[in-house]
């Protein structure tokens, strides 16, 4: 019994010997990912970009000479979980860099956490202005409300629309996104006729839909997040309201769950995802591991954060928070080619002229 006790013991003495060797040669960053929940869709989108970029790293040698990798962890689409999942990230695995979440409203919590604990938090879906005030250790790739809303006002109003009604979530992005697309399309001499905002995870949006309708809109803009905003779809295309403009603010989020029948025709706007020739190759990358395409813009800002990361920890020869942080800022002051585009930093770390592209549903979503 003495016998294989000691054994036994001496096996678990080598298997965590064995780890702890494998974890001293690998260098890892964190993401926090909606795998589960209502998006889902657009957090597995994201995660297989991830994946591309950590083949992409390893081919090239790695970082500091060992082979990288990120440890994702599912929010659910939860603020509760994804704060936790933070805080195993940087107290148990001890990333120096922390990617995601989706919604702002699970960001934004999730991010003070990791910026309080000095940790490197990079943005690169969630577009509330109040992630700019997130702190010195994080950074952001991607177009804040400010400029989306500026540019989907201008957009709408060139399509011809001048009285139109507005849905979006009730959460900090969606009145972030009411709000702000009200103020710039009002400058332009446009009119909001109807401004709802929706509880999220109901299995209904009839009474909204059809309180919107009675305004009589030119068009009805809307933002949602996919699994709710396929029941929105559906549910405005049995009522007869797609007999109106339907123009969706980031375009791919909204339809990534809502079926082609129903989706085709609509017009909206979108982060740009894949600019020049590195964007081209990404998108052939995908599209040949996966057997598809990507189904929504923010792949491409995972991609770029998991390799603009691994350019940082090289160039500060260190996995270091701190180094890293340093190297990111002096990377983004010269710029960084990435699958997005050009990405340079401002003071503030956010990422100046962020790209935005004008699309259409045509079976999938396409520029028009």
């Amino acid at each position: 019994m003495n016998r294989r006790h000691t054994l036994a013991c001496a096996a678990l003495a080598l298997a965590g010997l064995s780890a702890h060797a494998q974890a001293q040669d690998t260098v890892r960053m964190g993401a926090v990912l909606s795998l589960t929940g209502a998006n889902a869709t657009a957090g597995e989108d994201v995660r297989r970009a991830v994946v591309l970029a950590v083949e992409k790293v390893n081919a090239q040698g790695g970082v500091l000479g060992k082979k990288f990798d990120v440890i994702i962890e599912d929010s659910g689409g939860n603020a509760t979980t994804a704060l936790n999942a933070a805080r195993k990230l940087a107290t148990v695995d001890k990333v120096p860099v922390v990617i995601g979440e989706y919604s702002s409203g699970i960001t934004l919590p999730m991010a003070q956490y990791l910026v309080k604990e000095g940790v490197t938090h990079i943005n690169i879906a969630s577009t509330s202005v109040k992630i700019r005030d997130l702190g010195a250790t994080a950074f952001n790739l991607i177009g804040l409300e400010n400029l989306g809303n500026k540019f989907s006002a201008a957009d709408a109003w060139a399509l011809g629309y001048r009285n139109v009604a507005m849905l979006a979530p009730n959460n900090a992005y969606g009145q972030g996104v009411a709000h702000g697309f009200r103020e710039e399309f009002e400058k332009l001499g446009g009119k909001i006729v109807t401004e709802l905002l929706y509880a999220q995870g109901q299995s209904t949006y009839r009474r909204e839909l059809q309180q919107m309708s009675r305004s009589n809109p030119d068009a009805y803009i809307y933002t949602a997040y996919g699994q709710e905003s396929a029941v929105i779809n559906r549910e405005a295309f049995e009522l007869g309201l797609r007999q109106k403009p339907w123009y969706a603010i980031l375009l791919s989020m909204s339809l990534s769950d809502t079926p082609a029948d129903i989706a085709k025709g609509q017009l909206g706007m979108e982060v740009g995802n894949v600019y020049g020739d590195a964007g081209k190759a990404y998108a052939e990358a995908f599209a040949a591991k996966y057997k598809e395409g990507m189904k929504t813009s923010y792949t491409g800002y995972a991609y770029d954060a998991v390799m603009l990361t691994a350019a940082a920890i090289n160039k500060a020869k260190s996995a270091e928070p701190a180094a890293v942080q340093a190297a990111l800022k002096e990377i983004g002051k010269g710029g960084f080619v990435g699958v997005t585009g050009p990405i340079v930093f401002d003071a503030d770390r956010q990422r100046i002229d962020p790209p935005y592209a004008k699309l259409k549903f045509d079976g999938k979503v396409v520029p028009r």
